[in-house]
């Protein structure tokens, strides 16, 4: 086995990206807010021990420009259909004979790199997936080495990623299981500590801003 795993993270264009968080931010600021948690996601996986290699696959040209300088990569491809098509496409790019590939969510804004080191060290080279807070969705899927992905992302894809002999790991992992799809969601990441892109859109500034006059009021959407 080849030292590391290569890490796909898929991101769709921010403006459509993440519907049900909206209202959590003014409209304005919804996709920068979407890049927020992709950025304090990617940079806290590339610092982690047992990574190698992180690519996004986004169709946004913002995404490259806000991860130059970074050290992760970035491929933008349009028209795929669908999170396991882009999840495929990438760690197709990324598969070499020896070496491990993985699959990353892109909302994880308080993620500790020692949290996705040690579901990295617990899987020891098996199939493996780290579920959600709920424990019905996935958050990190890892492939044994050498062989494909096979992403089952989507509704109850815990148990479907588990379906094709996957183990779970990194049950323990607060961080890595605290994926942001709501505002709820973001309230408890903060509480977890958000990475600096995504903290000035926690509670706390955003009542700071507020309170000063310099936050926006909008209406939430329905989910």
């Amino acid at each position: 086995m080849e030292h590391g795993v290569d890490l796909v993270v898929p991101i769709k264009n921010l403006d459509r990206a993440k519907s049900r968080l909206r209202g959590a931010v003014p409209v304005e600021q919804h996709a920068d807010l979407v890049l927020a948690l992709l950025l304090d996601t990617v940079t806290a996986a590339l610092t982690s021990a047992g990574v190698r290699r992180v690519l996004v696959i986004c169709e946004d040209k913002r995404v490259p420009d806000a991860l130059a300088g970074t050290g992760v990569e970035c491929l933008v491809e349009r028209g795929l259909p669908g999170l396991n098509a882009a999840l495929s496409f990438g760690a197709e790019h990324l598969r070499t004979p020896g070496g491990t590939v993985g699959a990353l969510q892109a909302d994880l804004p308080a993620l500790r790199p020692a949290d996705l080191a040690g579901a990295i060290a617990e899987a020891d080279g098996r199939r493996a997936f780290s579920a959600d807070r709920p424990g019905t969705g996935t958050t990190l899927l890892l492939a044994h080495p050498g062989e494909a992905l096979t992403p089952r992302f989507g509704p109850g894809s815990a148990q479907a990623h588990e379906a094709t002999g996957a183990r779970q790991v990194g049950a323990g992992l607060a961080s890595l299981r605290c994926d942001v799809d709501t505002e709820d969601d973001l309230a408890v990441a903060e509480g977890l500590g958000l990475g600096k892109f995504t903290l000035p859109f926690g509670l706390g500034p955003r009542r700071a801003a507020i309170d000063a006059g310099q936050w926006g009021c909008e209406h939430r959407d329905e989910p």
